[in-house]
């Protein structure tokens, strides 16, 4: 099948949430340091992207293959008046059967078209340390600021250091001088 990236709205988000308690039940598994520790359940899960797609300050996708979510991705708005041009870029996953098919990339393609042509010119991140993640960043051009540490509890129980990294865009259109956007 065709893999389909979609755009989280507020109408598919319940449907989006409870399509990627998967995604996140797996890459916990898979030793990913994404916030957990433990694999939540699927009620957890679920409710745990509700409320992200809840924020107003984030714009999500996911990307399916079919009705199947496979992988998403986030962008969250700085939230200070001082960064209407900047953004954080959060939860990249990519369900482990479906790694290796150039969803990620995809994902992130759709996120800094979206991020450049609503005015953004700097995004954020972090990653874990050494990890896959951090070796696809730098490809898609990302640069390190640096890392910190001992910064979270892997799945494992060991610490495990995260990575700065950020990368300039090309802005499709100009800032609204109040900083505020348009809503979706």
């Amino acid at each position: 099948m065709t893999i389909s990236i979609e755009r989280v709205t507020r109408a598919s988000a319940a449907a989006a949430a409870a399509a990627l308690a998967p995604v996140l039940i797996d890459t916990v598994e898979s030793g990913a340091s994404v916030g957990w520790i433990e694999p939540p359940t699927p009620d957890e899960a679920t409710l745990w992207w509700s409320a992200l797609f809840a924020d107003p300050d984030a714009d999500s996708w996911i990307a399916r293959d079919g009705e199947r979510a496979l992988g998403t991705i986030t962008l969250v708005r700085a939230a200070k008046r001082n960064g209407p041009h900047r953004a954080e870029v959060i939860k990249l996953m990519i369900h482990r059967d479906a790694r290796g098919r150039g969803i990620a990339p995809a994902l992130m393609t759709a996120l800094e078209d979206f991020a450049a042509a609503n005015g953004l010119t700097l995004l954020v991140l972090d990653t874990e340390t050494g990890s896959l993640a951090e070796s696809l960043y730098t490809r898609w051009g990302w640069q390190t600021v640096g890392a910190i540490p001992d910064y979270a509890v892997s799945p494992s129980g060991s610490l495990g250091g995260t990575t700065i990294m950020y990368k300039r865009l090309s802005s499709g259109r100009p800032l609204e001088p109040s900083g505020e956007r348009a809503l979706a």
